[in-house]
Formats: C-alpha cells, structure tokens, sequence
C-alpha cells in the first residue's frame, strides 16, 4: 500500500473541494447573506490542510495500484464530507457536527435526504453551498480530478475503475484523462441548458442554478420547504421532469447522440428497459391516482410523472404528497427506489442494467429447466455478458439486500417503525433521499437518533460508491501484502 500516493491523491481532491468555496462566497456577497465568514473559514481550514497534505507528499511520484485507488475513493469521500460540513456548522445552520456531517454526505453522495426543517430560513451562500455539493458529487468529485491528477504524477484509471458507478465504466475515449473531460463537458452543457430552461419559466438565477444541481445530480436538495411543489408550475415540473430523466441515462449515451449518433440509444438495451420501465410505471401511478382521488386525469398524470421520473432517477424532488396516495402506486415508488438508473449516470441504487441481466439470468434458467439440452446465454444487445459478471451482479443483489436487511434491524432497535426504519435504509444506501413514514417527502430525517445519522451517512457512502469500494476495505485479506 503506498501511503504516501494515497495522501497525496486525497489532498489534491481536498483542494479541489475547497477551490470551490469560490462559487458559494460570491452569491454570499452578492446577496448580502451574511454568512461569507463560515464560508470563508471553511475555505480557509479545507485548503491549509489539503496543501499540507499535498506539501509534505510532494515528492512523491508513484503510479497508485488497484488497493491504493479503493483507498483514496473512500478517504476522499469521507474527508470531502467531513471539510464539506463546516460551513453548516460555522454559520449556525445546525447545532451539533452530527448533523453537519450528515447533511454533507447527503449533499456529496447525492442522496438528498436532510436534517434541516425550515430551509427557506438558511442563509443564500448555504444553500448554494449545499446545493453544489450535489453537483459535485453527482458525476464525481474524483472524475473531475481525473483531469488533473496526471499533471501530478499519479495516475488514474484505477480511481475511475473505483468510483464510476455501474459494472463497467465506459472508456469514451483512449486516455483516461480526456474521458473525464468529456463526461464534465457533457454534465456541463446540459446543466446549462436546464438552467435557462428555468429561468424563462419565471425562477430566479439562483433558484434555476441550485436546482438545476439537484437535477442533473439527481440529488434533490431544494430551496423550498415545499420543493419544486412550492413553484405549482406545470412549465418548471416538466423541465425538471424531463432533466431528470436524462440525468438518469448513460452519460456515454449523451455524448454519442451530441455527435449525431441517436443510433446508439436505440440499440441499448439497458436504455429501453429503462424507458420501458418508467412509461409503465407513470401509466399505472397515473390509473390509480385518476380514479381513487379527485385529481382528475391530466393532474394526475403531471404528479405520477414527476414522482415516477424523480424516484426511479433517486433524485427526490417532490412536487406532492406521495404518502396520502393509495397503497399501490407507493408500492411501485418502493420498487422504483430499488431499481434506480441506468449505468453509467449520477443516479444511484442497483441500477438498471443489473435489474435487467438478472430477469434474463432468471430466463435463461426457467428454460434450461423445461429443455434441459439447451444452452443459453445471457445477452445485452448482441453482446455475451460472462458468467463472471453474472455472478458479480448476483453477489451485488444478495449483499445489498443483506445491507438493507441489518440496516432496517439497527434503526428499528433505534426505535423508529418498519416502514420508517425499511425505507430510511433503502433511501439512503440507494442515494434516493425521501422514503416512506417519518421520512417521507414532506418530512425530513431531523428526529433520526444520533447513531443512526451516522449509520445513514455510511449507508449513503457506500450506496454511492457501490458497495465493494466501501467494504473491500473491512476484510483483512485486503491490508495484507
């Protein structure tokens, strides 16, 4: 384990991180917030301790191997929240580091699900804050870095290997450097688009930008106790409906049709089992919504698109109530929740091509079982998928439900209900945000217990990360030479 590599790795994300203040400090000063001095000494304290690191590193020029980029992934998740938290502290947003703490993974890992209960009360440069770190997060702090981190001397596929979600990262282009280039030009132009889109339809620049970083993070903070229900907009709910949805495609998809190539999403099978999945999904919620409440039709559909696209996205927007509908269309919420996005987006949870590979699997062995001579194979496209990486996803399903499964019996030991304690772990391991009871949409996560804002901040760290980046690091085998 090169040590050294890995500090050296971490800072130069730390300094990243703290460069960024920039953008917080001036709608701070701007809007006269009043809270550029946390902002300011947050800045301060991320940057002396990241070039401390850096500085005392310098030297070191070592290629990082396989276990140094688990490592540097996860420290670097940690560390950025932890720096992350300050601002909330020092302003006086929340009273205790438990809280700051959890609101900065929330905002990092793109989870969305908050502490805060008056957010219309927090000053400006918070909120930008907040919201930034969606943005940040969303297509990863550490593929930015990617771009920077071989003018260092260190290298950086093994990162990408560790931090890109999905079971196998898309290599856009021959370097690895100038695919996270363009993945952040991607991520960028269609945040810009989205952000006019808002202004014209009647938000303010800062409203459009902090909730365009939500979107295109499907990370769902707000600026509104309501959320985007508080605008009652049909205009700005299907802009961000639409965002949504796209911030839940294959980004390498994005990037083949801005180069004329739409070709590519027509063939992908993941992509129309996702289309496929959301349609039926709004057409159903919509059925049930129209005729058990008086919305009426086309009402009931601008509701069940939003939520349908914000959950499945596990971005957590919310523009209604989705605990007072029936039972039914909260049950296909639930499903959505696990299912997440597809690879290869900022959205989280399963995600799914992994849904997808395994009802084929699932197939594949209902038939060999009625014709015991034949031999199938699971496909993707036109494209054999191994064993291995069927038995990867297998593992992947069992120790994500076994997660869920001890994380649903700690916070009910904690006191909370079933349905509160289930949800609050499926919400914050698959980076949704709101969940069913007393974390609902309309609710926020503030009466959590200590220890279990804690165990949810984990949980959300390795829903982000995928959960072996995380967990590779707890067995004993991996420290061993």
């Amino acid at each position: 384990m090169n040590y050294r590599a890995i500090i050296k790795s971490v800072s130069i994300l730390l300094l990243v991180t703290g460069v960024t203040y920039i953008l917080p400090l001036f709608f701070s000063i701007t809007l006269h917030a009043g809270d550029y001095q946390a902002l300011l000494v947050s800045m301060c304290i991320t940057l002396i301790v990241a070039g401390t690191g850096y500085g005392l590193t310098l030297s070191e020029t070592t290629h990082i191997q396989r276990k140094d980029g688990f490592v540097i992934v996860t420290f670097a998740w940690l560390f950025i929240s932890l720096f992350g938290a300050l601002p909330y502290y020092f302003s006086g947003t929340v009273t205790s580091f438990t809280d700051a703490f959890f609101e900065s993974m929330s905002g990092f890992t793109t989870t969305g699900a908050t502490i805060l209960t008056e957010i219309e009360d927090v000053s400006a440069g918070i909120l930008f804050w907040r919201s930034l770190t969606h943005w940040l997060g969303g297509m990863g702090i550490i593929v930015l870095s990617l771009a920077i981190l071989p003018i260092f001397g260190i290298g950086g596929m093994q990162l990408y290997k560790a931090e890109v979600p999905g079971p196998t990262p898309d290599r856009l282009k021959p370097r690895i450097t100038e695919t996270a280039k363009t993945l952040w030009i991607v991520y960028v132009a269609i945040s810009a688009a989205e952000t006019v889109l808002l202004l014209l339809g009647g938000m303010s620049l800062f409203d459009s930008l902090c909730h365009t970083f939500g979107t295109m993070a499907t990370g769902g903070f707000s600026t509104r106790n309501l959320s985007i229900g508080a605008y009652d907009s049909a205009y700005i709910d299907g802009v961000i409906t639409v965002f949504m949805f796209l911030a839940g495609v294959n980004f390498a998809l994005h990037f083949a049709a801005l180069k004329g190539k739409l070709v590519h999403c027509y063939r992908n099978s993941e992509f129309k089992f996702y289309v496929t999945v959301t349609i039926i999904s709004i057409a159903m919620a919509t059925c049930f919504l129209a005729f058990q409440t008086p919305y009426g039709f086309w009402h009931s559909f601008r509701m069940a698109s939003f939520q349908v696209v914000s959950i499945i996205t596990t971005t957590g927007y919310s523009t209604d109530n989705f605990e007072l509908w029936p039972y039914f269309p909260q049950v296909i919420l639930l499903c959505l929740m696990f299912m997440g996005g597809c690879a290869g987006s900022t959205a989280g949870s399963v995600k799914q091509v992994r849904v997808l590979m395994l009802l084929k699997h699932a197939y594949i062995e209902f038939y060999e079982t009625i014709h015991p001579k034949a031999i199938k194979r699971v496909k993707l496209g036109q494209t054999i998928v191994s064993n291995s990486i069927i038995q990867d996803i297998l593992a992947f399903f069992l120790l994500f439900l076994g997660i869920q499964t001890l994380g649903t019996l700690f916070m009910a030991a904690l006191g909370l209900d079933l349905v509160s304690a289930f949800s609050s772990v499926l919400a914050s391991l698959g980076n949704v945000g709101p969940g069913l009871g007393s974390v609902g949409p309309m609710d926020n996560y503030a009466h959590i217990p200590i220890l279990g804002k804690w165990f949810l901040s984990f949980c959300m760290m390795v829903g982000r990360l995928e959960l072996y980046t995380v967990l590779i690091l707890f067995i004993p085998e991996f420290w061993k030479r």
